[in-house]
């Protein structure tokens, strides 16, 4: 399934807007972002095994991590990759849930819910 740039960023801005209204007033200094493939320098920094991608990326200081001293800093930034979304879903519906799916998880990060955490509570 492949959509134009326009419409997988909109449909990222759906997700967004879905979150509720106690997580999204808490999303301060984070911007998200579209971007096609992971970079190589991307899925090293992030761990993933050969053979595999990333969906997204979170890439900041988490807020559980975050101390009286943060300030002045650039935004964390979550990023969603476009082409390992549309390669693994067959249709728009899929597509919307994927984008979601994902941009929860990223957003789990931001909160600082790892991965494990992430997976114990059934997550994926």
């Amino acid at each position: 399934m492949h959509l134009s740039e326009t419409r997988f960023e909109q449909l990222v801005a759906e997700a967004i807007d879905a979150l509720p209204e106690a997580f999204a007033s808490r999303l301060h200094n984070v911007e998200v972002v579209v971007e096609g493939w992971p970079s190589r320098a991307q899925l090293r920094h992030a761990g993933v095994p050969h053979n595999s991608t990333l969906l997204g990326l979170y890439e900041g200081v988490p807020l559980t991590e975050r101390t009286s001293g943060y300030g002045l800093v650039l935004p964390d930034k979550v990023t969603i990759f476009s082409g390992p979304i549309e390669q693994m879903c067959a249709s728009e519906d899929e597509l919307r849930a994927q984008i979601a799916h994902t941009i929860i998880h990223e957003f789990a990060h931001f909160f600082g819910i790892s991965d494990d955490q992430l997976r114990r509570m059934g997550a994926y």
